[in-house]
């Protein structure tokens, strides 16, 4: 629909006809100029992430395995296309010297190119002198040192930064929102339905309650890679809640299925570990997009005759220049090593040294392989190595770097509004949501606000999770992240639960992590929660211990900086069925009424951060 009214000439690109359409026009025009290709290449980037999120976002249950096939495969040649014509533009850039300016020291000719999504840097080596083998593009400050014999010969030198990345594989890149793997933790209860309406009887009292449209869908399904990429991809589950209403009370969900352990042949995991120069894309993650370097073959230069221009073209289009040399290939000897300097990209964060690997395109994986002496110079933002051949580069940062957290807190801020504040060993993260959106606020690392250029911009949760990770922010457990990080680990039923109940109260009462979560079992969740109406941070004296299982609620007698942990009752308490009728014994009239307004979509969008977010279990 919102394709639809926005009628601005962009092809569907879920209508295989029109995408289609709109890939064979743009391969078949002559059009090379790097202006207009930047230009398309953004409708094309812009295609390909409706797709992802599609892939990403549709439960499983609307989706077929068909259409599921055909959006990857659509991405694919819209990523090939784009590259091929970013190809194209460089080999004019070469043949038209006007568009390259001249080095006065050299004699050589250079250009830099850059948007928001690339930034193109060419030398082309005409005077082939072998004392102007080094070059630093000084706008960008990405640099070179060339070995002799290429110093001499007609080559041009590419460094091709995308800041997408199009080259790792598709899992990677659509990976969905962490879900609970019955695997990851101890068997857990599967309450009936029975059961909860009789845990639920308590309750009857309270009339005109709202109910708590709430739901999560975790079917049992599997990701089908496209051809091009290896099916590694791990297997996503859905387990389906709802929270159904019954006579104008607040429902708990009838059942929540928590699927069946899924065991994995360790056959593959065994290649990994033995192949050390192999990255694990499951704990580290390209971080800053991709940086293609390539030396290439000259092509002829055109030639002014009169008042035409004349430009040879070659059948073969742009070519790489190949090296190491089949001459220089000798077990006696070794080729001399290609120097490389990266200024790395400010919308980026690097909390620990890049890892710099190589993509290997027979094995359609990132290679730490022929990549030595690297050196990351973290005041300066940038990173010196040098390789043995001219390689598709990433910078790659551990995934879980931000895992375990150190603290969290969710408070309101105002009507259908709140603020999630996540605490790791490297930044303070503030995300904002409000209706049906959030917005990342701020983050704070070493008491500087860093990321400017990211905050403010209102978007679904699940784009933010994408937005954050291409910053270097990782605060959003992946399916097996529990393999890497040391996890508070809680029952799925607990988990779930819990998050429900958060959200569903989360426009009056302020929730926080609790030291005592780590010492209540896994069956337990304690939590800090307080009635917070106000904008401000809550005060230490107003937070109050509440414990949680799934079926049963409780206020703990106990404190913060009580000496240790008791399941004790507070005092003139009882047990209730849910965290919401527990609250409701301690709570306002003012409180409670704004429980019962608050909006649906806001309650569905803080549960989708906290399930995302995972702070019972990862902090």
């Amino acid at each position: 629909w919102e394709h639809y009214i926005g009628c601005d000439g962009s092809p569907d690109p879920t209508v295989l006809q029109e995408i289609n359409t709109f890939m064979s026009l743009w391969r078949e025009d002559p059009n090379e100029d790097i202006q207009f290709v930047m230009e398309k290449g953004q409708e094309v980037l812009n295609l390909i992430e409706k797709l992802q999120f599609l892939l990403l976002d549709t439960p499983p249950n609307e989706i077929t395995e068909k259409e599921r096939v055909q959006y990857q495969g659509t991405i694919l040649d819209l990523q090939n296309l784009l590259h091929e014509k970013y190809n194209g533009a460089t080999e004019r850039l070469l043949k038209a010297d006007d568009n390259m300016s001249e080095d006065n020291d050299s004699g050589n000719m250079q250009v830099v190119i850059q948007d928001k999504n690339i930034t193109l840097c060419i030398w082309a080596n005409l005077k082939k002198n072998v004392r102007f083998k080094t070059h630093v593009f000084p706008e960008i400050k990405h640099g070179f040192d060339l070995p002799k014999s290429l110093a001499v010969s007609s080559v041009a030198v590419r460094i091709f930064h995308t800041h997408y990345d199009h080259i790792s594989p598709l899992w990677l890149q659509c990976q969905r929102v962490p879900k609970l793997k019955g695997s990851d933790y101890s068997e857990a209860t599967v309450e009936s339905k029975e059961e909860v309406e009789a845990a639920a009887e308590e309750e009857q009292k309270a009339e005109g309650e709202l109910s708590a449209p709430i739901e999560e869908e975790m079917q049992l399904e599997k990701l089908k890679s496209a051809t091009s990429f290896k099916e590694n991809i791990d297997i996503n589950e859905k387990t389906e809640e709802a929270t159904e209403k019954k006579s104008g009370i607040i429902d708990v969900p009838s059942q929540v299925q928590i699927p069946a352990v899924l065991e994995e042949t360790s056959e593959e995991e065994a290649k990994e570990v033995t192949d050390e120069t192999l990255v694990d894309l499951q704990q580290f993650v390209p971080v800053g997009g991709v940086y293609h370097t390539a030396a290439l073959q000259l092509p002829p230069l055109a030639r002014e005759v009169k008042s035409w221009r004349m430009v040879e073209v070659l059948e073969g289009g742009l070519e790489a220049y190949p090296y190491p040399l089949e001459s220089e290939e000798t077990e006696d000897a070794a080729h001399p090593p290609i120097e490389i300097t990266l200024r790395l990209p400010d919308h980026v964060l690097y909390f620990e040294d890049p890892l710099v690997a190589r993509w290997d395109p027979a094995g359609q994986q990132w290679r730490t392989e022929g990549i030595s002496n690297t050196v990351y110079e973290k005041e300066e933002r940038k990173v010196h190595f040098e390789m043995d051949a001219f390689y598709t580069i990433a910078l790659l940062q551990d995934a879980h770097l931000h895992m375990p957290y150190q603290a969290w807190e969710l408070r309101p801020t105002g009507t259908d509004e709140l603020l999630l504040i996540v605490t790791t060993a490297f930044a303070e993260v503030h995300i904002q949501v409000k209706d049906h959106q959030c917005t990342l606020t701020s983050v704070v690392v070493e008491e500087k606000k860093v990321l400017s250029p990211l905050t403010g911009k209102w978007m679904s949760p699940v784009h933010l999770t994408v937005v954050l990770k291409k910053a270097g922010i990782n605060i959003f457990p992946a399916e097996y992240s529990h393999k890497y990080v040391c996890v508070n680990k809680k029952a799925p039923l607990a988990e779930v639960k819990a998050y429900q109940q958060m959200a569903l109260v989360a426009s009056a009462f302020a929730f926080s992590w609790s030291k005592w979560n780590l010492e209540s079992g896994e069956e337990q969740i304690v939590l800090k929660v307080s009635e917070h109406l106000k904008a401000e941070a809550v005060e230490d004296e107003d937070w109050s211990l509440y414990m949680f299982n799934g079926q049963r609620a409780q206020r703990l007698k106990i404190t913060e900086a009580s000496e240790a942990f008791s399941a004790e009752l507070e005092d003139h308490t009882e047990f209730h069925s849910t965290l919401y009728h527990m609250l409701k014994d301690f709570a306002s009239n003012a409180a409670i009424d704004k429980v019962k307004t608050a909006g649906f979509l806001f309650i569905d969008t803080v549960y989708q951060l906290l399930l995302a977010t995972r702070v019972l279990t990862y902090s």
